[in-house]
Formats: C-alpha cells, structure tokens, sequence
C-alpha cells in the first residue's frame, strides 16, 4: 500500500461512523453510554487514579459528562482540555463543575481558563482519550485534527479509550509518531491492546 494516499479512506471512515452514530436512538445511546460508564468506573485504573483527565463529549461521542459528574462525587481531580489559540496544541485545566465550561474550539465545551487551574503535573492519573474507532492493537481514528495525538505523545499516564463497540476495527491505519491507549472499553467489554485479548 506504500504510496497510497490513506487520507481519502480515513475521511470516508469518519463519515460513515458519524452517519452511524447520528442513527441511534436517543435510548439505545444512552443504554450503551451508561454501560461504558459502568466498566470504566469498576476498572482498577480508575478506582486508583486520583486525576481523571477527559474530553467533554459531543451529541454524537460517547458520554463524558456523567463521568465528570461522578469523577467529582467520587473525590477525583477531574480536568479538561482547552485547546491553545493558533496550535494543534492544547492544555488541560482542573474543573470542579460543568458551570465552569463554555462552547468553544469546534462549538466543544472547555474550561474557563480564568476560572480554572491548569494541570501541569500528571502524576496518579488517567486520560480518556476520544475516538471514532479504535483498533484491536489499541490505534485510533480521531477526528484529523491532531491535537491528542501532539498530547498524548508526551502523556507519561494510563490512556484509556471509550467507544462503542460497532466502531472497533480489526485494524486501523497507524503511524510512527501514533500513540496506542492501554485498555479499551466499549458497552460489552474490555479490550486490552497489547494481547489484544477480552480482559473481562
């Protein structure tokens, strides 16, 4: 496939998957939210972690804010990222309720900057990495845009992914500088990349 040109197959795969989950019931989302909600809340790198870092969803991604809202009931630092004026770059802020949130890169929710800390220490932490699919090897499909992928290349933490499971991909294109995640977790199971094996 050397020479190929994989951009136009990534676009049509990102569509497709929108198209997808834009198809969803309202109760069948929800239902499958609650449940990737569920095993990510039982894993043993949450329940240890004391900072949970993760994007704040939109209408089509898999839910983030009740996991926002039980991250903080449950004593957990919890940040999110804002993204950085004339970059691919972005920083992540501690939060301490959704109030301190307004719309902004790409309509998505980030913090206040005024209002928040910035993180600059990431020990003890998680980071919940979003994706329109995931891999059995651990790879992503983001959106094109590269800001997590420039993050997570110097992220020290725990990567974890959240999709559903008719978005997992036996294979997904990947490259030198892309950054697999540590366990994925869809409304039926966990995945552990490495063996690319059930772990649960």
């Amino acid at each position: 496939m050397q020479g190929i040109d994989i951009r136009p197959l990534k676009q049509r795969m990102r569509n497709e998957i929108k198209d997808w989950r834009r198809s969803m019931s309202a109760e069948m989302k929800d239902a499958h939210d609650e449940k990737i909600l569920e095993k990510l809340l039982s894993v043993r790198e949450y329940q240890a972690c004391k900072l949970v870092l993760t994007y704040v969803s939109l209408p089509i991604e898999v839910d983030t804010l009740r996991l926002i809202v039980r991250a903080l009931a449950d004593g957990k630092r919890v940040a999110v990222p804002r993204c950085i004026d004339d970059s691919r770059l972005m920083e992540f802020y501690l939060i301490e309720s959704l109030g301190q949130l307004v719309p902004r890169t790409f309509g998505v929710l980030e913090p206040i900057k005024e209002r928040c800390e910035l993180v600059r220490d990431f020990q003890d932490s998680i980071c919940i990495v979003p994706a329109l699919a995931y891999d059995r090897a651990g790879y992503r499909l983001g959106y094109g845009a590269g800001y997590y992928d420039r993050f997570l290349s110097g992220y020290p933490g725990v990567k974890i992914g959240i999709v559903y499971e008719q978005n997992l991909r036996k294979r997904l294109w990947s490259g030198r500088y892309d950054v697999p995640v540590n366990l994925i977790i869809t409304e039926k199971r966990l995945y552990s990349p490495v063996s690319a094996q059930k772990r649960r």
